[in-house]
């Protein structure tokens, strides 16, 4: 299994980011997927998740109607676009399959957000 996150980076509160994650080693147009996130001295939480059609998905509720999550099957990748961004947005964030959990345990390297004026 390879899971490799893109996309991050510095953006002032109330910015845009769009996350991408290829995915690999497994039959990924099956398999639901997920977003997660870890600020310093946090725990890993679920952001977000998406059925293996995409036609389900749930948000946890800091993010609810600010962050999308979507994928594309032919290209084996799941993204989040990330809206209306606040400062306590910042984190690692990490892409795993399945839905509201993480199904493996080997993790990418995940990509930084920074949300800061």
């Amino acid at each position: 299994v390879q899971l490799v996150e893109s996309g991050g980076g510095l953006v002032q509160p109330g910015g845009s980011l769009r996350l991408s994650c290829a995915a690999s080693g497994f039959t990924f147009s099956t398999s639901s997927m997920s977003w997660f996130r870890q600020a310093p001295g946090n725990e890993r939480e679920l952001v977000a998740s998406i059925s293996s059609g995409g036609g389900l998905t749930n948000y946890t509720a800091p993010v609810k109607g600010r962050f999308t999550i979507s994928r594309d099957n032919a290209k084996n990748t799941v993204y989040l676009q990330m809206n209306s961004l606040k400062p306590e947005d910042t984190a690692v964030y990490y892409c795993n399959a399945g839905y509201l959990r993480a199904r493996y345990p080997d993790w990418g390297q995940g990509t930084q957000v920074t949300v800061s004026s």
